[in-house]
């Protein structure tokens, strides 16, 4: 299932730009373009993202985490 950034940004609580870091950095990897709009595997954002709070929690940088996913 897909799911887009609008419902990533919104069921996540984070921001545009986070989720644009995070694609550029490569934890989500956007799977179909839509007109101005990106969607992204909902299992694979649910996944990464619970990933990525848990390591930062833990105290991880961000390019640690990089290396880690």
């Amino acid at each position: 299932m897909l799911i887009s950034s609008q419902e990533i940004v919104e069921k996540h609580n984070i921001s545009y730009q986070t989720l644009n870091y995070y694609t550029g950095l490569g934890f989500l990897v956007v799977r179909k373009r839509r007109g101005n709009g990106r969607l992204y595997n909902q299992g694979e954002v649910e996944k990464n993202l619970k990933r990525i709070a848990e390591l930062k929690d833990q105290g991880y940088p961000l390019r640690l985490i990089c290396k880690m996913l």
